[in-house]
């Protein structure tokens, strides 16, 4: 059985192009799991697989892998950096037990940073940070610690200073052992030497390191006192207490280096080892029952326990559909049977395989702590539980944003349209957070997903990988529609027609929910047994299936609360349909009083751009209806933040980069929904009703 306290299951997050890929591909070249390095910008890394992640040198999805550093197996995750890929970040920190946060050099923390973040500390993950790209030009490591700071509002703790910066940068300084790791310039991680401190940076270290060891010794109260009279503490007691500190998410410790340039990466291995938890110091999943209420019991990493595993991704493949699954509890087998409890069917593990990027080792069986890929399980989706048939629970579930834009496909021709379906279904089951829907007026295909780079990636994916020829609609924006004003009303649903009939009455007040973006609540305020209870439900789920469809262009409607007051029932006539019926056309007939109103989706968007085209920038996102909310410059040019609605923003990468020679970027992500102006309001209301009448 395997030493679990020998287990890292880490996941490398940052921002779009500050470095994750490379930072892998230099972690597996110096366990030995390959054997040449292959470059982003060359299409060629491990983990880039697929041919949209190495033409346009980015990751799409999160690529899983295995290997060995000082006896330790690490289980390592690379996840996308890109917005609209967020998703397998936020799946993958899910089940990760720590991670590494890769910043860049120069550009500091981005957006995607703060969101990775943010996703990690929701899934209380222990970290250690890289700040990569120090050779770049406008690197600078000290900046970068305060960003972590002011920015994330965490507490990097500094282990290593860099020597040399840009190009003159050779290696760093370890603030706990005192010495110098210098690398030569043949760009082998192995030849390095470790040497003397820099006699210029030797009162720096000491102050940094300073500073390190009082941070350190708070985690231990004996410690502190020893050190408060003067004794510093041995080596082994400061990892102790960073160890403990960094678990408890108390401080980050951070590194420094140039992965590309293979420095730096050896410290980040080793603090792995030193500081990230092993699967049984991170704290056990929650279990719930299958009605989904706490059991109070929960998945304790333990391989003799009842399984316990989370499938959190799935994968097609030319072998079939690749389930990865993270087990917490208990031991799994080629040919078990395990149930699925979301489908209460079980599901038997044809093969159990390691993965190393797109290629495979079998084995015979896993354990708790390990992350393995089942080959053969027919209906599981991301974030369902597997669980042991005699003993099921269900570990906390995962929860995907809605989607904000749409496309309408149609296939080519009668051969596209037999594979489109097929096709389109492994894509869902792949990706939580790519809807497809069947426009009910016209038979189109409509996909929706989180941004336009995760639509045309889909595209791609439908036409390379599953050779499915479709034509691609313009994109459409999700609106949603509201209401503004409180209105008292009263409908009965009076039915006769031989025998009984169907009666039913309600009194009752629609008025606007303040806040949450979803909201609908119903309440019942009738007392005396005029709508008798068992007819509620009914009425409730009338409302709630009614809100689907507003009623200005048919868009959701969100953001309303339902007050039943009065109402009255018939002895024989009433019945449960008849009241469901009854708030069916209660709400058609009263939301057109409540002055409904078109909503629309606002994005989050972080522009940089170079200083001489800020004006340029700013009057652009001014036209697109931008609302600018800060400018910050940087070394390299400024960022500015606004929020713009997502309807103005479609083809704004190409307008962005020819106002700024190129040189520009964006990222962009949903912020909220919005009142639409009343000139576009009546525009989109317009088009709807005309394409409606085209049907």
């Amino acid at each position: 059985m395997s030493d679990l306290s020998k287990y890292r299951n880490i996941g490398i997050f940052a921002h779009v192009d500050a470095g994750k890929t490379t930072t892998t591909e230099r972690i597996l070249k110096l366990t030995g799991k390959i054997h040449k390095t292959g470059e982003v910008h060359d299409g060629a890394a491990t983990t880039d697989f697929m041919d949209q992640e190495q033409e346009r040198g980015i990751t799409i999805q999160s690529a899983a892998t295995t290997c060995f550093w000082d006896d330790h197996r690490f289980n390592i995750i690379d996840t996308p950096g890109h917005v609209d890929f967020t998703i397998e970040v936020y799946r993958s920190l899910k089940v990760l037990d720590g991670g590494v946060g890769v910043f860049c050099g120069s550009g500091g923390v981005e957006p995607q940073s703060e969101t990775n973040w943010r996703y990690a500390n929701d899934s209380k993950v222990a970290r250690v940070i890289f700040v990569n790209k120090l050779d770049r030009i406008g690197a600078d490591y000290y900046r970068v610690i305060d960003q972590i700071n002011t920015v994330l509002a965490a507490k990097p703790l500094v282990m290593v200073l860099p020597i040399g910066i840009e190009d003159d940068f050779k290696g760093v300084v370890d603030l706990l052992t005192m010495k110098a790791w210098v690398w030569d310039d043949s760009g082998q991680p192995e030849n390095y030497e470790i040497q003397e401190i820099p006699d210029d940076m030797v009162e720096k270290a000491k102050q940094y390191r300073a500073e390190m060891i009082e941070t350190a010794v708070e985690q231990d109260d004996e410690v502190m006192e020893a050190y408060l009279e003067g004794n510093e503490p041995d080596e082994a007691t400061i990892k102790r207490c960073i160890r403990k500190g960094t678990i408890a998410l108390d401080f980050f410790p951070t590194f420094c280096g140039s992965a590309f340039k293979n420095k730096g990466v050896q410290n980040v291995l080793n603090a792995v080892v030193d500081y990230l938890p092993s699967p049984t110091e991170v704290p056990a999943q929650p279990e719930v029952d299958l009605e989904g209420n706490e059991t109070g019991n929960f998945a304790t990493v333990d391989p003799n326990g009842p399984l316990r595993s989370l499938a959190f991704k799935i994968m097609d493949d030319q072998y079939g559909a690749l389930t990865f699954t993270r087990i917490y509890s208990g031991k799994l087998k080629k040919g078990d049977s395990i149930l699925n409890t979301f489908t209460g069917k079980t599901e038997r593990v044809g093969r159990i395989v390691e993965m190393h990027a797109d290629s495979r080792e079998d084995l015979d069986s896993a354990q708790a702590g390990d992350i393995v890929a089942l080959v053969g399980l027919k209906n599981v989706q991301t974030g369902h539980t597997l669980a042991d048939a005699k003993n099921p629970a269900t570990l906390e579930p995962m929860v995907f944003p809605d989607p904000v834009i749409s496309v309408a496909v149609s296939p080519k021709d009668k051969a596209a349209s037999e594979k489109l379906g097929e096709a389109i279904g492994k894509m869902v089951r792949e990706d939580p957070s790519f809807y497809v829907e069947t426009d009910p007026d016209s038979g189109e295909t409509i996909l929706k997903g989180m941004g336009e780079l995760h639509l045309d990636i889909k595209v791609d994916i439908l036409k390379r990988t599953h050779n499915v020829e479709v034509e691609v609609g313009a994109p459409q924006v999700a609106y949603r529609e509201t209401i503004t004003q409180r209105i008292e009303d009263s409908y009965t649903h009076k039915k006769q027609s031989g025998g009984s009939g169907q009666f039913g009455r309600i009194d009752y007040i629609i008025e606007p929910l303040e806040g949450d973006e979803s909201g609908f609540e119903f309440e019942s305020k009738v007392v005396g047994g005029n709508v008798p209870k068992e007819y509620w439900p009914a009425i409730e789920k009338g409302f709630r299936l009614s809100k689907d469809k507003g009623v200005l262009a048919g868009f959701p409607l969100l953001n309303f609360k339902v007050t039943l007051v009065d109402g009255a029932f018939h002895a024989v006539d009433s019945s449960a349909v008849a009241f469901e019926i009854a708030a069916k056309s209660g709400y058609r007939q009263t939301i057109p009083k409540c002055g409904p109103q078109l909503l629309e989706p606002i994005m989050k968007l972080d522009v940089f751009t170079p200083e001489d085209h800020v004006g340029d920038v700013i009057g652009d996102l001014n036209r697109r209806r931008g609302m600018i909310k800060t400018q910050d410059s940087t070394p390299t040019g400024v960022r500015v933040k606004a929020d713009a609605p997502l309807s103005e923003m479609f083809g704004y990468i190409g307008d962005l980069r020819t106002m700024t020679s190129g040189r520009g970027q964006f990222s962009m992500e949903f912020s909220h929904y919005a009142p639409c102006p009343r000139n576009i309001s009546e525009e989109i209301i317009a088009k709807v009703a005309e394409e409606k009448a085209k049907k």
